[in-house]
């Protein structure tokens, strides 16, 4: 089996046809029909990768990820018929790494997650220390320091300030951050860098209005300072 995954949906149907499409894609898969069994079933056993819809009985996917958050660093993938910009903030800012819109493709949902399975087993191969202003970033120990507090990140923002301060004075467009970060081009949706860049820099900036370490440049993408 490629990986051990967790589903945690409340519609039968979806459920079911999406955890025979993914056993059939060669994962193993587990479901729950409510947050509270999903807790109940991550605590229980170990997964690879959580595939979470939002709008959960007794217990949201917002919430689930958040008590997810609490010990793992699982990477959660989140369910949603919602196509609000301020639902993939609230996904993203409780630790999901992605999201894919109801109704989805099968393929797509499958490319999504194998995305999220090699970012997570991503690691470096080198001890190394990147800089930007008065941020530290160890790469080896994927953590941030401003002024030697830290600054916690998840695991996406983590990698989409490595991408960026590693390509330091170079424009990133949205495409190229979907394709090195998620691991996808055209299946993604550029506003998941936006907001993605909303959030890193309501942590690592000063002023997150008027940032200084990652600038957007109009009609182009996102730089770092050099």
């Amino acid at each position: 089996m490629d990986a051990r995954i967790l589903l945690v949906e409340d519609d039968p149907s979806i459920r079911e046809v999406t955890a025979i499409g993914l056993g059939s894609a060669g994962f193993a898969v587990t479901t729950a029909v409510d947050g509270v069994e999903g807790l109940e079933r991550f605590r229980a056993d170990p997964f690879d990768l959580i595939l979470l819809d939002i709008m959960l009985p007794r217990l949201d996917g917002y919430e689930v990820t958040r008590q997810i958050r609490r010990t793992s660093t699982v990477p959660v993938v989140m369910l949603t018929a919602r196509g609000d910009t301020m639902d993939v903030v609230v996904g993203l800012e409780a630790g999901a790494d992605d999201y894919v819109r109801k109704p989805f493709d099968l393929p797509e949902l499958i490319a999504r997650i194998r995305a999220a399975l090699r970012r997570a087993g991503t690691t470096a191969d080198d001890v190394e220390e990147l800089r930007i202003g008065n941020l530290v970033i160890d790469v080896a120990g994927r953590s941030v320091t401003r002024d030697g507090a830290d600054v916690p990140l998840t695991r996406t923002e983590f990698d989409l300030l490595e991408e960026l301060v590693r390509h330091a004075g170079q424009v990133l467009s949205r495409d190229v951050l979907l394709d090195r970060v998620w691991g996808y081009d055209y299946l993604g949706d550029s506003r998941l860098v936006d907001v993605a860049i909303q959030r890193l820099r309501s942590k690592v900036e000063t002023d997150s209005t008027n940032p200084e370490l990652i600038q957007t440049v109009r009609g182009a993408g996102y730089k770092a300072v050099r």
